[in-house]
């Protein structure tokens, strides 16, 4: 970082910007409808630029923007080479706050839009629908500026290298931070003056952040898993639960890695982390009180003011381990959690044919949370005195206003509706039963709730993306096993079987995006990754082949498409001429990666399968960024629930039997309520047993004995023998 900051230091990156509280006046005007929008010019004409023609929610938000941006592609690129200018590359999504705050104060304003337009070749990019792109960049940012985020702006030249690169930038100077009318001169000054060091500079950008080390295949043990649990227990927040101290951000597979953690190790320490942490944040107010689901991060260490936007993602990873860490506790406290989000998702986030929508912004009305927060005298007008009492009480609703604003540290009279305590410790507070104290907070809620739905709504981002979708899918899966409700097997069903029809080019491959009737964009790897570990999940929660097949299919398109043969793992994108590089991406972190996603995809339908190429592949993939994991194994939760599984026990668990009849039903309930992590299952029948044996050849020897329900354990290369009393076997296999 020293070495960079030293030798690009004249092209300005080292700004660190910092965020403080902004509310946004301005509304959008409204775009055309899709006639009038193909009557326009191919620039879009006098009112609009060519984002218009587009379909990311984030690109038709800057349509009407006086800067004429380009979506990213072959104009903009012969563009800039024809003009001989820079290119001026901002990427956000739609429901980032920060995005809109520079929209608002920067590309709708006319001086500002004047430079760029003057001097730059300006490229608007969507970071959920070009994730490979925003890799790329955000790579360089924070290899030059030691930080990232959103807005990202990035400095190019024509030959798409990067020479300067930074987040959010204010209109004009404030405090330590450049403004775009100060900072768009300097930049135009520093091209066209010293045209050669910035291109020399970029190539050397370019060698120093993608430089390739020397690959070095290495092996991971138990060890590994020690030093994470040692990184993750030096920063636990014991009082407010979580890592660190503010921002905090769910994460949700570093929590799964510690259950696995626990399981392995008997450790309580490691699942009291999980299990305190999910309490405190169900009890903020990064969790919504009122209408479910969880806000994507908290401002605070309590959890208690939200970064208010809503993700598809957050709502499917927190739902998972939710419902795992009811597995492992039978607490119904988690399982209720788990439904809880998907209520919220099922009403607010589903397309009416299957799919699941991407996210609700932040800002309503220009203003962030607005949406989400109340006064003491507006949950007063709408209840009893006694109603008003009870739930301000509750909910910690205060007349002066219960958090304070993160820019001036003062209160306003608006309050986050936030939990100080447990639902058991306020219903004793009342002297009530835990149920008649639940459903008279639900009774109440419902009424806040109804009155909420009158206000105007956030943005709500309709684009519906395979490898959010594939997250979703599993997690409803999931909620099936777990608590036998056939809605959300219906709903995973719904969602797998509209990316399967609607979001597949002729040659069966994924489409990454799918709006308003139209699916495109090349499918990255996550897209592949998530859907498949989509499909593993719906076919452990109803043994049905097709899923099994499904995942297969998939899975053998994204060797084709994405692995290194010479190095191990998978690229994240396809071979695109439009990207300067083809990078890896193996950091497990707001998500999971699609490498981390993979190694748990190959070995389970390994496992599954009896395939050697996928096992072979897995621990290929594994073994490609050992290093890494090394080096800070806390960075990489989700391979690390990987290994948990390769070093096992691992055991394939056949269950054969004649027909599906009741005591297959009840031992496969009881199965869905136990944490398994380690074991995958299959289910043989006399109507699949053929097609099961195409998939899975070492069943077909697997018969039912005496044509009673059978199960088949398979240990470390080494099978036990055939058990009939399948409670026994059960009970072994909680252990």
């Amino acid at each position: 970082m020293i070495l960079l900051r030293k030798t690009y230091q004249f092209v300005l990156y080292a700004l660190f910007i910092l965020s403080g509280g902004f509310s946004l006046t301005n509304t959008r005007p409204e775009l055309p409808n899709r006639k009038t929008i193909e009557k326009l010019p191919p620039d879009g004409g006098p009112r609009y630029n060519r984002l218009i023609f587009e379909q990311s929610p984030y690109l038709l938000q800057h349509a009407a923007n006086p800067v004429d941006w380009y979506p990213w592609g072959k104009e903009a690129f012969e563009a800039a080479r024809k003009e001989d200018k820079p290119i001026f590359l901002s990427i956000g999504y739609s429901t980032c706050h920060w995005c809109h705050v520079m929209e608002h104060e920067s590309f709708t304003d006319t001086e500002v839009a004047e430079l760029l337009n003057k001097w730059f070749i300006c490229i608007k990019v969507d970071r959920e629908e070009r994730p490979e792109i925003d890799h790329i960049y955000m790579s360089v940012c924070q290899a030059m500026t030691g930080h990232g985020g959103w807005p990202l702006t990035v400095l190019l030249t024509p030959d798409l290298k990067p020479f300067f690169a930074g987040t959010y930038f204010p209109r004009d100077n404030y405090m330590n931070r450049i403004g775009m009318m100060d900072l768009l001169p300097r930049l135009h000054d520093t091209w066209t003056s010293k045209r050669y060091r910035v291109e020399q500079s970029a190539s050397q950008i370019l060698d120093a952040v993608f430089k390739k080390d020397a690959g070095s295949q290495e092996f991971l043990d138990e060890e590994v898993f020690e030093r994470a649990f040692e990184g993750f227990q030096k920063s636990f927040d014991i009082p407010n639960g979580g890592f660190g101290q503010a921002p905090k951000f769910p994460t949700p597979h570093q929590y799964r890695f510690l259950l696995r953690y626990a399981k392995r190790k008997e450790d309580k320490q490691a699942l009291n982390m999980v299990t305190s942490t999910l309490r405190k944040m169900r009890q903020g107010g990064i969790f919504d009180q009122l209408g479910l689901g969880f806000h994507r991060y908290s401002v605070d260490a309590e959890w208690l003011v939200p970064h208010f936007e809503k993700m598809l993602y957050d709502q499917a990873l927190l739902a998972m381990l939710y419902l795992e860490t009811y597995q492992v506790t039978t607490d119904a406290f988690f399982k209720h959690t788990a439904e809880e989000i998907f209520e919220y998702v099922m009403r607010d986030l589903t397309h009416p044919e299957g799919g699941f929508l991407s996210a609700e912004d932040a800002d309503s009305e220009g203003v962030e949370g607005k949406f989400y927060v109340w006064t003491d005298s507006e949950i007063k007008a709408l209840t009893s005195p006694e109603d008003g009492q009870f739930i301000a009480d509750i909910f910690q609703i205060k007349p002066e206003g219960n958090y304070r604003e993160e820019s001036t540290q003062q209160t306003n009279g608006t309050n986050i509706p936030h939990m100080a305590h447990s639902c058991t410790e306020l219903a004793q507070k009342y002297n009530m039963q835990d149920e008649p104290f639940a459903k008279r907070v639900q009774v109440i809620r419902k009424t806040l709730f109804l009155a909420r739905e009158k206000r105007v709504h956030p943005f709500k981002d309709d684009k519906i993306l395979a490898d959010w979708n594939g997250l979703m899918i599993a997690a409803l899966a999931r909620g099936y096993r777990v608590t036998g409700n056939e809605t959300y097997l219906k709903a995973a069903q719904k969602a797998a079987a509209f990316v399967w029809n609607k979001m597949r080019n002729q040659e069966g491959g994924l489409f990454r995006r799918y709006r308003k009737g139209q699916a495109g964009l090349q499918a990255v790897l996550e897209d592949y990754a998530f859907m498949i570990y989509g499909y593993i999940e719906l076919y452990q929660a109803t043994f049905k082949l097709d899923t099994l097949e499904k995942a297969i299919e998939l899975m053998n398109y994204s060797i084709d498409l994405f692995w290194d043969p010479k190095e191990g793992g998978f690229y994240q994108s396809q071979k695109q001429p439009d990207l300067i590089v083809r990078l890896k991406e193996y950091y497990d972190g707001a998500i999971p990666s699609g490498n981390s996603m993979q190694i748990d995809n190959l070995l389970k339908l390994g496992h599954l399968t009896g395939n050697r190429d996928f096992l072979s592949k897995g621990r290929a993939t594994l073994a490609s960024f050992a290093q890494q994991i090394k080096a800070y194994p806390a960075g990489y939760s989700q391979a690390l629930c990987a290994l948990d599984f390769e070093l096992g026990p691992t055991r394939e668990v056949v269950f054969s039997l004649a027909t599906e009849n009741a005591a297959w039903i009840e031992i496969k309930q009881a199965l869905g309520r136990q944490f398994h992590p380690r074991s995958v299952f299959l289910l043989r029948t006399e109507k699949n047993r053929e097609n099961l044996a195409r998939l899975s050849p070492f069943s077909q020897f697997q018969v039912a004995v005496d044509n009673q329900l059978t199960l088949y354990c398979c240990e470390g290369f080494s099978c036990r023998a055939p058990q009939t009393d399948a409670r026994l076997f059960l009970e072994a296999l909680r252990q």
